[in-house]
């Protein structure tokens, strides 16, 4: 079992669970995180860090999409491991459903800069 990064987090990028993960394994988009699969432990320390519900285990259902979502980003996309303030727009779009088909963006995020 590994953690993922679901569409919830899309056009929030809350970064909570960014400062606990003891190994570094999140990435930054322009408009979410994702989890490396490949690097994350099965810890499940971010998994109450995220107050909108952005990250499951990768064993719940219908998380095969997000599993491939989280691996093809965490490659292109910089390492984070510092919180940061969330976008702007956060609470106007933390419960609008399908955000994954509407609002995806696969442009890199600053990282830790």
């Amino acid at each position: 079992m590994t953690y993922v990064v679901n569409e919830n987090c899309i056009k929030c990028k809350l970064t909570d669970c960014v400062e606990v993960c003891p190994v570094d394994c999140f990435y930054e988009g322009e408009n979410m995180l994702v989890i490396n699969p490949d690097e994350c432990i099965d810890c499940g320390v971010c998994e109450p860090e995220c107050p909108i519900n952005a990250i499951e285990p990768d064993t719940n259902k219908n998380t095969e999409k997000l599993v491939i979502l989280n691996k093809e980003m965490s490659a292109k996309w910089p390492n984070i491991n510092k919180k940061k303030d969330p976008l702007p727009e956060a609470d106007q779009f933390k419960n609008v459903p399908n955000k994954l088909e509407k609002y995806f963006s696969d442009k890199p995020g600053a990282g830790n800069k």
